[in-house]
């Protein structure tokens, strides 16, 4: 079973993420999206997936601020999915990120 978090973002600004868990991640590629609800059919942003440490498995998910500046405020779904060089898709982490309205803009 996937781990679940939840992320509180401010629109129009950067968010980082380190998920800290630890397992080995050389060899996988990874994606990550969010959406409103699991039945839309347009993805709200795709998260960046960059690989820290490959031996301790750390990745961090990121989004830059004019992508987030161009999301509206509210509760989205997201995950984490890992793939192997065999094709076969984990989904690692899954959760709820709440978008806050910005006032400075």
């Amino acid at each position: 079973m996937a781990q679940f978090i939840e992320l509180d973002l401010d629109q129009g600004a950067n968010l980082i993420k380190d998920d800290g868990s630890v397992l080995n991640i050389a060899n996988y590629s990874f994606t990550s999206s969010m959406r409103k609800s699991f039945y839309s059919s347009s993805v709200a942003a795709n998260l960046t997936v960059t690989v820290a440490n490959t031996s301790n498995g750390n990745i961090i998910l990121s989004l830059n601020a004019a992508t987030t500046s161009n999301i509206k405020a509210g509760r989205y779904l997201f995950d984490v999915k890992q793939i192997d060089n065999s094709s076969v898709t984990t989904r690692l982490v899954e959760g709820i990120i709440t978008v806050l309205p910005q006032v400075t803009k």
